[in-house]
C-alpha cells in the first residue's frame, strides 16, 4: 500500500510539473521600439491559476512584472518599467507567458527571468537582452583661438551602448585631443564630447567621427577650413563699417548745406560699436565712430569745419 501511494504521488507530480522555455539566443532591442521577450509552459497548461514573475537579475527584491492568480501585483515593481510591460492575457490559458515591453530604453539591457510557480512545482528561464540606439549625428563648434591653435569642440548623444570619439585630420590620422566627456542620462543613454587643438594645415580639413564597434554604428562630421566663418564675418563687418562711413560722409554734406541744423537720431549698424555726434561751438563738427570686430578696434574721430 505504501509502494502504491508513493507511485499515485509520482503520478500527480508528474501530471502537474512543467518546463519554462524561452529563446536560445539573446535578443536585440532597437531603442524607442517595442519587444517581446518570449515565454511560455511546455506542456501548454494554463497559467491563469500560478504565479508569472519576469524579473531583471541587475535589480534584487524588485519586479519587472507580476501576476498572481488572476491578478497584477503592484508591490516592489521597477519604477523605470511602470507602464511599460504587460502579459497577453487571452493567452495564459495555454500557458503563454511571454512579457511585452514597450519604448525600450537604455537602461532596459540586461539578464531577465521568466519565473513560474504553481502549489507543487516551478521553473524559469533567462533571457539576455541588448539595446540598440544610435545617436545624433556630431555636432562640431569653433571655441576660437586656445594656445597658439584653434579650439574645436565635437558632440554627440543619444547613444547605448557607450560610443567612443575620435578627431581625425585631413589624411585620417587621429588627433591628439583633450580627455572624453561622458554622460548617461536617467533613459541610459549617452553623450559624448570631446575638445581638440588644431593648427592651420594646406586643407583645414578635419572629421570627428563617433564610433560603436559592439552596433557595428558610425557617425561623422567634416569641419572643412574652419577659418572660413570667420573671414566671412570679417568681410561682413568690413563691408558694414564702408557703408556706414559713406553714410556718414553724406550726413557731413547734408550738414554743410544746412548749417545750424540739428541731428536728432543717428542709428548704428549691427557691427558699429559705438556711434556719437557732437555739434560744438565755432561751427565744429565732431564725428566719433568706434568699430569692433573680434579683438580688433578701430577709434576714428572726424572734425569738419562748416
Amino acid at each position: 500500500l505504501k509502494y502504491m501511494n508513493v507511485c499515485l504521488l509520482c503520478l500527480r507530480n508528474k501530471r502537474t510539473s512543467f518546463e519554462v522555455r524561452g529563446p536560445n539566443e539573446p535578443i536585440v532591442a532597437v531603442a524607442g521600439d517595442d519587444i517581446i521577450l518570449p515565454c511560455y509552459l511546455k506542456p501548454n497548461i494554463s497559467v491563469e491559476d500560478m504565479t508569472v514573475d519576469w524579473l531583471n537579475l541587475d535589480f534584487i527584491d524588485e519586479h519587472v512584472y507580476r501576476y498572481q492568480n488572476g491578478s497584477i501585483i503592484e508591490e516592489n515593481l521597477i519604477p523605470s518599467y511602470s507602464g511599460r510591460t504587460s502579459l497577453f492575457k487571452e493567452e495564459l490559458w495555454r500557458g503563454n507567458t511571454s512579457l511585452k515591453l514597450t519604448r525600450v530604453q537604455g537602461t532596459d539591457e540586461g539578464r531577465y527571468k521568466c519565473f513560474i510557480k504553481s502549489q507543487n512545482w516551478y521553473d524559469d528561464v533567462t533571457i539576455q537582452v541588448f539595446v540598440k540606439a544610435v545617436g545624433s549625428r556630431p555636432v562640431v563648434s569653433i571655441e576660437g583661438h586656445r594656445e597658439g591653435g584653434m579650439g574645436l569642440v565635437c558632440q554627440s548623444e543619444g547613444w547605448h551602448p557607450e560610443p567612443d570619439l575620435v578627431w581625425l585630420d585631413s589624411k585620417g590620422v587621429s588627433l591628439s585631443a583633450g580627455p572624453p566627456e561622458t554622460h548617461r542620462d536617467l533613459k541610459g543613454f549617452y553623450t559624448v564630447k570631446q575638445h581638440v587643438i588644431v593648427q592651420e594645415t594646406d586643407t583645414n580639413l578635419f572629421t570627428c567621427r563617433v564610433l560603436q564597434e559592439q552596433i557595428n554604428e558610425i557617425s561623422e562630421t567634416e569641419l572643412f577650413d574652419y577659418t572660413t566663418p570667420w573671414r566671412r564675418s570679417f568681410i561682413v563687418s568690413l563691408s558694414l563699417g564702408v557703408i556706414t562711413v559713406l553714410g556718414l560722409a553724406l550726413t557731413v554734406y547734408w550738414l554743410c548745406k544746412n548749417k545750424g541744423s540739428e541731428i536728432k537720431v543717428l542709428v548704428p549698424l549691427t557691427q558699429v560699436t559705438g556711434f556719437h555726434v557732437y555739434n560744438v561751438p565755432i561751427a565744429f563738427y565732431r564725428l566719433h565712430i568706434i568699430f569692433e570686430f573680434r579683438k580688433y578696434i578701430v577709434d576714428l574721430y572726424l572734425w569738419i569745419c562748416v
